[in-house]
């Protein structure tokens, strides 16, 4: 089970591991935008998991003050570390590093930079009111786009986005990170 922001990039490690037993089952991303949707969500989803062998998560926290590791608990499934993929993809230490020297960076995903309008723009309302542009970005001090894919065609709208939210731009390429070591240490279990 996995957040739909997710989607892709575990069906390209199901395909790279040859873990053709993984079945993958996402939650809608959009939820990030209202992450009290989550837990409930996860929940009725673990609920209707019942008959497999094993199933693993691979959600963070995503702004659920906890809730999601409470549901992960009480179902005793194992959930990949992290509150929010920023982090795995990037890697917890170099994640850290970098958000301890400046803790005022936004972060997109290959995803995030895909579905920038429709995740950003129109689902925080800057497309009617771009005067929010400020009161949700205005103490950021730059974007950092952490690829999981080198495509310079989504390297080229990140770098709009930042521009578009009056931010400095940051690359960093960082493939699946810790993602794909949660599948193949999940796969080599099982």
């Amino acid at each position: 089970m996995a957040c739909g922001a997710l989607g892709r990039e575990l069906v390209a490690l199901k395909q790279a591991t040859g873990w053709e037993a993984l079945e993958i089952t996402c939650l809608p991303a959009i939820w990030h935008n209202h992450p009290e949707k989550i837990a409930p969500g996860l929940r009725r989803k673990l609920k209707a998991a019942s008959g497999y062998e094993t199933v693993f998560v691979a959600y963070g926290d995503c702004g659920t003050g906890g809730e999601v590791d409470a549901v992960i608990e009480e179902f005793g499934v194992e959930r990949i570390a992290g509150p929010h993929c920023y982090q795995f993809f990037m890697g917890t230490d170099a994640f850290t590093e970098m958000t301890d020297a400046d803790p005022a960076r936004f972060f997109l995903t290959d995803y995030l930079v895909r579905h920038f309008d429709r995740v950003i723009v129109k689902g925080l309302g800057l497309d009617r009111f771009p005067e929010l542009r400020e009161m949700y970005f205005g103490n950021y001090t730059a974007l950092v786009y952490i690829a999981q894919t080198e495509d310079a065609r989504l390297r080229s709208k990140a770098e709009q986005a930042a521009e578009r939210l009056g931010l400095a731009f940051e690359y960093r390429y960082c493939g699946y990170g810790e993602l794909q070591t949660f599948i193949e240490t999940a796969r080599q279990g099982h």
